[in-house]
């Protein structure tokens, strides 16, 4: 016999985009539409610095915190743009955002408690609590609703064990841009419920018509705010996110970092450095070049009678293929790889109320994209 592995371990739930993804590699000639990669390259100076580091030997352990430089650039950032009144302190830098979410429910969540998450709602949203012993309990988000969450539905999902609430804007898959009112309701009903709110604003440079509102500006006492240089700056390979706390729990989270990564790689964290402090042209560059990829993207699908959620931020498609999947979407969009060679992100990897959609991502070239979705299969016209 051998020692078994925790039920706990085995209830984190597999992402079924990575697993479009890692067929998708072992294929030649896919259109590559499922996962979130910006094709756009990194801005020169941000490479140049990275290369610096690198060359200059700066390869040696940083504060658990991230390099102050950094730290206080993104900290005059957070003032400047998002209206949240920080100091450096405040802010931990983190591989991606991933392990920023994965630290502020850590300080949050105690095994059994309850957190409210988006669905859809982007993957480790789920995970990351099961990770910690703790219960995703889904908010639906829905098309009769323009896939805002529903106070009343709120309500009734709160319990004793509830402790957070998960929010996502600009939305990752939807790409939704929650209303100023909107936000404020919600941090109302996390007051109302003694809720903290983690908010999860990794795609906030690129919104069409909305403008983007950090809930920390409305209660900075109990937003956890989780941010991200991948998509930004293109940035995903580099690993640099960061997580900015109310005051207060700098000596925990320098204990969390030492156990979980120590630090982030210093050329990482010179090239992010570099992306705040330089030009940002690149950034304008791709929030055009998303913006006219999902025109043209939105164009095509409309004449060939294909129904999608209209993005008002981010840099995705949500479309409705349920015509084709048979309420199985996640094995339709398996077959929809072999057969047509397109990855695309079944929706039901998102949450339940994703049945019956795909994400499809516009951060591609534009022959790419537009291929991609001629490949979709349209509705059949009804007959009268």
């Amino acid at each position: 016999m051998v020692p078994s592995y925790t039920p706990n371990a085995l209830s984190v739930p597999e992402s079924g985009i990575r697993r479009i993804h890692e067929i998708a590699l072992q294929l030649e000639g896919v259109i590559p539409l499922a996962v979130g990669e910006p094709d756009l390259p990194v801005a020169p100076h941000v490479l140049r610095a990275a290369s610096e580091a690198w060359l200059e030997d700066d390869t040696r352990y940083t504060a658990n915190g991230g390099i102050p430089p950094l730290r206080a650039a993104i900290a005059a950032k957070l003032r400047r743009d998002n209206g949240m009144d920080v100091d450096a302190e405040q802010v931990w830098v983190t591989p991606g955002a991933t392990e920023a979410l994965y630290l502020a429910l850590g300080l949050i969540l105690a095994p059994g408690d309850e957190v409210l998450i988006p669905d859809p709602g982007y993957t480790t949203f789920t995970m990351a609590p099961r990770m910690q012993f703790a219960v995703p309990v889904p908010y639906r988000l829905v098309a009769e609703r323009a896939f805002l969450p529903s106070l009343e539905e709120l309500e009734t999902l709160v319990t004793p064990r509830s402790r957070a609430i998960v929010l996502n804007s600009p939305s990752n898959p939807l790409g939704v841009v929650f209303p100023e009112a909107v936000l404020v309701d919600l941090v109302a009903f996390a007051q109302r419920h003694d809720l903290w709110i983690v908010s999860d604003e990794v795609y906030e440079a690129f919104t069409y018509g909305l403008p983007h509102i950090s809930p920390a500006s409305i209660d900075p006492s109990r937003v956890l705010t989780v941010q991200s240089f991948s998509k930004t700056y293109a940035l995903t390979g580099g690993r640099v996110g960061y997580l900015v706390t109310p005051p207060g729990p700098s000596g925990l989270l320098r204990n969390f970092q030492e156990a979980l990564i120590s630090c982030v790689n210093t050329p990482a964290q010179r090239a992010a450095l570099a992306a705040l402090d330089g030009p940002q042209d690149a950034v304008a560059a791709a929030a055009a070049h998303y913006r006219d990829n999902l025109r043209a993207a939105t164009s095509l699908l409309a004449d060939r009678g294909i129904a999608y959620r209209e993005p008002e931020g981010a840099f995705y498609l949500w479309i409705d293929v349920a015509h084709a999947s048979g309420g199985d979407v996640a094995g339709w969009a398996e077959r929809f790889l072999l057969e047509h060679r397109v990855a695309v992100a079944p929706g039901s990897a998102f949450g339940a109320a994703g049945q019956g959609w795909i994400r499809v991502c516009a951060a591609a070239t534009r022959e790419d994209l537009l291929e991609g979705l001629r490949r979709l299969p349209a509705p059949r016209p009804s007959v009268r």
